[in-house]
């Protein structure tokens, strides 16, 4: 295993070779354009120079889940763009049309299994039934058996595998599309209602009529300058309720109580087991010394037995007895939806049809102020700069025009 420093924190590479010999001296690392068969349970990891390094036009085959997963990088460069072409296309470049087997392994065992923890072993599975591994059935399972982790299920996605590479129509119809091509088109009035009524369960109906509001004057107003568009409407109804629906220690103890939390850990683990939780408190938790930054602590299981309990308090956020709400952050968040507020009718008073698309780039702003603590004070600084710069666009887009011209 070789164990890279970029990727998610670490990618992993695993250098296997094979041979009848037991007296054969294998190099650790495969070599340039040496690989046989390239299995990428990660493509951004099997799209790397590494792993391109091995492969080659006239020898290698590959298996790849192109189930993207977010890098590391992502809590830096939140807006990286997320997508599958790019890395597909430097595989295929490496190998040559038609040498590689691209499809969402992970989607597919979770359908199948209930959990894509075996994903990997369904890969497997997929690349023996293609006859690119030169060993038996009986030996690769029987190596599962002897690994005595999750037998069973290691077993049956083997065994899927090879029926994704022998039978793909088959396995079609069991698992229905892929895609989202069969979704249902998005309805705005629907996801407005939903936002709703989720914001009444953060806080209250009050809370909830004042996100409605907002949006219903936004709907007003793109409707009167341009008729038949919901951009506006629907970047703001998205926005505005991602500033509303912050999550502080009420909103964290209602999602960990609210039965879902647990349905979903109790689907994925058996038998006798314990959760522990890694929190800042800002109330309790110590600064790093050299950065300034809260620091995580790790709690027991007994924290869960507190959570309903704070959930019950959420009545309390923002009001004179919100002992959270007095710290730095939670006042910066309430301030937050003020100044959007506040933005929106400054930019509904000049809305017109010429800077509707500006009017709608401004209204995406809360976008970009991701993460919490210091990172998201970081990103509230960078967006709320961005936020100015259009603004001023916004009311004189004439002049700058002439001036570029």
């Amino acid at each position: 295993d070789q164990t890279g420093l970029a990727q998610k924190n670490g990618a992993v590479m695993s250098h296997v070779s094979i041979s009848n010999d037991p007296d054969t001296v294998m190099a650790t690392r495969i070599g340039t354009a040496m690989s046989d068969l390239v299995i990428g349970f990660d493509m951004v990891v099997a799209a790397g120079p590494a792993a391109i390094n091995t492969m080659s036009a006239t020898r290698t085959r590959a298996v790849i889940n192109d189930h993207l997963v977010p890098l590391a990088a992502f809590a830096e460069r939140p807006d990286m763009p997320l997508e599958a072409g790019g890395y597909t296309n430097v595989i295929e470049t490496a190998l040559g049309n038609g040498k590689a087997d691209f499809f969402d392994a992970t989607q597919l065992v979770a359908k199948l299994l209930g959990d894509h923890i075996s994903t990997n072993v369904f890969l497997l599975g997929f690349a023996y039934q293609k006859g690119y591994l030169p060993l038996k059935a009986a030996s690769l399972e029987q190596s599962i058996r002897l690994n005595n982790v999750a037998v069973e299920m290691n077993l049956r996605a083997f065994a899927w595998g090879r029926v994704a590479a022998h039978e793909p129509d088959r396995l079609a119809e069991l698992v229905g599309p892929q895609n989202n091509n069969d979704a249902p088109a998005f309805n705005l009035d629907q996801f407005i209602e939903d936002r709703k009524r989720d914001l009444a369960a953060y806080q209250n109906a009050a809370y909830a009529g004042r996100y409605y509001k907002t949006i219903e004057s936004v709907a007003a107003a793109e409707n009167k300058v341009s008729p038949g568009y919901i951009n506006l409407t629907e970047t703001v109804a998205r926005a505005l309720y991602k500033l509303m629906a912050y999550k502080d220690e009420y909103e964290v103890a209602r999602l960990y109580t609210d039965g879902r939390f647990m349905e979903q850990v109790n689907q994925q683990f058996e038998g006798d087991f314990s959760l522990h939780m890694h929190m800042a408190p800002p109330l309790i938790a110590k600064r790093d010394p050299v950065s300034g930054e809260l620091q995580k602590r790790e709690f027991g299981p007994w924290m869960l037995k507190l959570m309903p309990l704070l959930a019950r308090m959420r009545g309390l956020r923002g009001g004179a007895w919100d002992i959270f709400g007095r710290t730095e952050e939670r006042r910066m968040e309430r301030q937050l939806i003020s100044d959007y507020e506040s933005t929106m009718a400054e930019v509904l008073a000049g809305l017109n049809h010429d800077n509707h698309a500006m009017a709608t780039r401004i209204a995406e702003v809360p976008d970009r102020m991701r993460g919490f603590g210091h990172v998201k004070e970081k990103a509230v600084a960078k967006a709320k700069k961005a936020e100015a710069e259009m603004m001023e666009y916004f009311h004189t887009p004439s002049e700058r025009t002439s001036a570029a011209e």
